[in-house]
C-alpha cells in the first residue's frame, strides 16, 4: 500500500533536475558500447531516460521507499538499456545480413507506388475521393482487366484511402470532426516476422539497411502518431495522411533505394 505522501512532486522534480544529465550520459555510453544500431544513439538515449522517469513517476512508492532513490533509478536504467540492446541484437541477427547477401535494388513496391501517383489523372483521383463507397468497384480504373496484380490492387487501395480522407475531412469538418490516416511502413508484428524470413525477406532486409531510420518500425511508434492526431495537440491537423515508414519512401526517391538506371 502506497503512503499518502508517495507522490512528492517537488522532491521528484529536484531529483529529475539533479540526475537527468548523468543518467542521459550513462544511457548514451551504454548504448554505444553495447552496439546499438539506432541511427541516433543520443536521441534513443534521451527516449530511454524519459521513459525511465515516466516509470519512476508512476512508481514513486518504490522509489522513495528504497534505501537509495538514486541507486534505484540507475538500476532501472540499466535494466531498460539491457532490454533495448537485447532487442537490437535480435534484429541484427535475424533481419540484417552482410551487404553481399542483399539484392542490389528493391523490388517493385515503391516503383508501383510512384507510377500510380504520377499516372492517375486529377479526374481519376477525384473519382477515388468522392465516389460513394458502394459504387467504387464499378469505376473503370478498378475493373479486373485494369489491375495488373495484387500489388497494383493494394497500391490503388492505398491511393484511394489517402484521397478519400482528404474529401471526407471537408464533410466532417462541418460537424466539428477531424479525419486523418496513417500509412505505416514495415512494422514489426508476428505476420511481418514471417515476411522477413520468407521469399521476400531479402527485399525487406535491404530496405531496412538503406532507409534513414535503419530499422523496421514498432506498433508503439505508429500509436504515437495516432496519439498526436487524436489529441488536442493535433487539433489543427485534418485531411492528411501520415507516411510512417522510417524514410523508406524518401530513400526510394532521393537515396540509396532509388532504382538504378
Amino acid at each position: 500500500m502506497a503512503h499518502n505522501d508517495s507522490f512528492d512532486e517537488p522532491r521528484f522534480e529536484a531529483l529529475y533536475r539533479k540526475l537527468y544529465p548523468d543518467l542521459l550520459r550513462c544511457a548514451e555510453i551504454a548504448l554505444r558500447t553495447g552496439g546499438s544500431w539506432y541511427v541516433s544513439v543520443a536521441g534513443r538515449a534521451e527516449e530511454v531516460v524519459q521513459e525511465l522517469f515516466a516509470f519512476a513517476w508512476e512508481h514513486q512508492a518504490d522509489l522513495w521507499s528504497s534505501a537509495s532513490p538514486t541507486g534505484w533509478l540507475y538500476r532501472v536504467l540499466r535494466y531498460k538499456v539491457l532490454e533495448l540492446l537485447k532487442e537490437d541484437r535480435f534484429w541484427r541477427k535475424h533481419l540484417i545480413r552482410a551487404a553481399g547477401e542483399m539484392p542490389a535494388s528493391p523490388e517493385d513496391d515503391f516503383q508501383q507506388r510512384a507510377e500510380i501517383t504520377s499516372i492517375l489523372t486529377p479526374e481519376e483521383d477525384e473519382l477515388l475521393a468522392t465516389t460513394p463507397a458502394d459504387e467504387l468497384l464499378k469505376l473503370d480504373m478498378l475493373q479486373p482487366g485494369n489491375i495488373r496484380d495484387t500489388l497494383h490492387a493494394y497500391q490503388m487501395a492505398k491511393r484511394c484511402n489517402v484521397k478519400r480522407v482528404m474529401a471526407e475531412s471537408v464533410k466532417w469538418g462541418e460537424r466539428g470532426a477531424r479525419i486523418n490516416s496513417i500509412s505505416p511502413g514495415i512494422i514489426v508484428t508476428p505476420l511481418a516476422l514471417d515476411e522477413f524470413n520468407g521469399p521476400r525477406g531479402g527485399f525487406y532486409k535491404n530496405m531496412f539497411a538503406k532507409c534513414p531510420a535503419g530499422r523496421p518500425g514498432t506498433a508503439d511508434e505508429v500509436a504515437n502518431v495516432a496519439e498526436l492526431l487524436m489529441g488536442s495537440k493535433g487539433a489543427f491537423i485534418t485531411g492528411a495522411d501520415f507516411l510512417t515508414d522510417g524514410g523508406a519512401t524518401a530513400s526510394y526517391f532521393y537515396g540509396p533505394l532509388r532504382p538504378r538506371e
